[in-house]
């Protein structure tokens, strides 16, 4: 990833619940989608975990990507996923010094 690069993402929950994005800083992005710093559909439905992406050079083609994506029916955006990441892997993993739920798994047990 480097400066000048735009993003078309999906991030997923454990249940294959999806939201299409699109971002000009997908580590940040990404990051926000983990630590749920926005309210709303990703938030809600725990989709946190980065299953596909795209790089871009210029905006308009990352922005008419992720229409295209968004619009498509649930079973294409499926075999999207599942060409590069069959096994739904978070492709952000170790992007990060600690993962929310490891954070808070591991503070659970302290105040247990």
């Amino acid at each position: 990833m480097h400066e000048g690069a735009y993003f078309t993402y999906i991030v997923a929950s454990r249940s294959h619940t999806f939201y299409v994005g699109v971002t000009g800083d997908l580590r940040k992005r990404v990051f926000e989608h983990k630590w749920k710093e926005h309210d709303g559909f990703t938030e809600r439905y725990n989709c946190d975990r980065l299953v596909w992406f795209e790089s871009y050079q210029d905006v308009r083609k990352a922005i008419a990507r992720e229409k295209q994506v968004k619009h498509w029916r649930r079973d294409k955006k499926i075999a999207l996923i599942e060409k590069s990441n069959p096994a739904w892997i978070d492709l952000s993993r170790d992007w990060y010094d600690v993962e929310p739920a490891d954070l808070k798994r591991a503070t659970d047990r302290m105040d247990s």
